[in-house]
């Protein structure tokens, strides 16, 4: 019997390691990879920044003059905030629905098994989705298209994150206020939502940091725009479409500005993921 015993803790010993062998392995292989296109990024994307970067528009193909991306920024800060302002209220007040009303109705499972869907949707399929109804309609590629094609994406990730962070807000303190006569109305607003304020910003900074760089759906929508245009009935210049279009030209003036956006753009994800890191640390500590 003891012998017995031990073999079975030998094997579950060697069976550990094994595993913590591969896990190790699966960690560095990652790594690597991750590490390699940092490096490149900062390496290329440092090299092409400079003033005109900030000041002039994207270049002409065989510029005498450098160009820059300042079009393309503001026309991507002009889309990912409009399509954050259109999509965090409905996902907020949708989450809310699911969180606190529609938990066991044939409505909420409903809406959240098309949220789920519309999570893990490619977001090429938006694209093609909005071009379909709004584009091809219409007749003309629009800033407003893209917007629409980026709160879809945002909506999911907000709805998710709000159902879930009220979910994690104890039964307690909503009978504590139903004790006290509050209306159902009153608890969410001063009691579930504002315990969980700072996941569901988490919630919408993880969106936003998602469809900063989002390339397939803009390029059925809003397409780009070489000049000043702030026109949301007309293309629209954005960083994505922008890079993509440089990083593919024969041209070394433009792929360098390619390089220079997509350092933009991963030192913008960055700062909101370190942001949501440091929302998501201070509400447990509180």
């Amino acid at each position: 019997m003891k012998l017995l015993t031990m073999n079975l803790l030998t094997q579950r010993k060697l069976t550990n390691n094994i595993a913590l062998v591969l896990s190790m392995a699966a960690m560095t292989f990652g790594l690597f990879w991750l590490i390699w296109i940092l490096w490149t990024t900062l390496e290329l994307g440092i090299a092409g920044l400079s003033l005109d970067l900030f000041t002039k528009m994207t270049p002409p193909p065989g510029a005498e003059e450098p160009g820059g991306l300042l079009n393309a920024i503001v026309g991507s800060v002009v889309l990912v905030g409009l399509a954050t302002a259109v999509g965090t209220p409905v996902g907020i007040l949708t989450g809310i629905y699911l969180a606190e009303y529609g938990q066991h109705t044939w409505l909420g499972k409903t809406t959240r098994f098309i949220n789920d869907i519309l999570l893990s949707a490619p977001s090429i399929v938006i694209g093609l989705f909005i071009y379909a109804i709004y584009v091809a309609r219409v007749g003309n590629f629009s800033g407003f298209s893209g917007v629409l094609a980026l709160a879809l994406i945002v909506i999911p990730v907000v709805v998710a994150t709000t159902e879930n962070m009220l979910r994690l807000v104890p039964n307690t303190l909503r009978e504590a206020a139903y004790a006290l006569g509050a209306p159902k109305r009153l608890v969410i607003m001063s009691i579930t939502l504002r315990a969980s304020v700072a996941g569901v910003i988490t919630g919408v900074l993880l969106a936003v940091a998602r469809i900063a760089g989002e390339t397939a759906p803009l390029l059925f929508t809003a397409l780009s725009n070489q000049f000043w245009s702030l026109d949301l009935n007309e293309p629209m210049a954005n960083l994505p479409v922008t890079i993509f279009k440089f990083a593919m030209s024969p041209f070394t003036d433009w792929q360098q500005l390619a390089w220079a956006g997509v350092f933009l753009i991963t030192l913008g994800v960055l700062g909101l993921n370190i942001a949501t890191r440091f929302l998501f640390r201070e509400k447990h500590k509180l």
